[in-house]
């Protein structure tokens, strides 16, 4: 039975809605079952209540990091959306191992993030990483 990564990462613009369909074919072609949040919409009509429809995504995105296997992170470096820093965080605290790929490899990272991960890896990684033995790999570039 394929293990389930859960996909964090912001989709707010072009290029990060570009860096999640990627990482989504990576892992699709690799045969993994996976959630990203992007796919699942769960407002029925735009117009629905704005709490309710927080609500359910909240409880659809936490429900979903519960039954992971893993978690794949995208991090554009220092910036972070405050929906994937928490994403990561439960996940760390719920023992679910945490893969960041730092799409700006140049970018400061933030400690929380690097140091509470198993790898650091680039998107290219993604391709190869083994997520059975599960390498720990340190981030190498600037913290803040």
């Amino acid at each position: 039975m394929p293990k389930l990564i859960y996909l964090a990462s912001p989709f707010f613009n072009e290029f990060e809605l570009e860096c999640v369909k990627r990482a989504e074919k990576i892992l699709s072609d690799r045969g993994f079952e996976l959630f990203s949040p992007r796919l699942h919409e769960v407002r029925e009509n735009k117009d629905e209540n704005l709490s309710l429809w927080a609500q359910k995504t909240f409880e659809m995105d936490r429900d979903n990091i519960d039954r992971a296997d893993y978690m794949v992170m995208l991090y554009h470096g220092g910036y972070s959306d405050s929906g994937t820093a928490w994403e990561c965080g439960y996940a760390c605290g719920k023992g679910i191992p945490v893969i960041v790929v730092h799409i700006d490899e140049a970018a400061d990272s933030n400690i929380m993030i690097s140091e509470s991960c198993n790898a650091n890896i680039s998107l290219d990684e993604l391709k190869s990483y083994d997520f059975e033995a599960l390498p720990k790999t340190a981030y190498k570039g600037k913290l803040f």
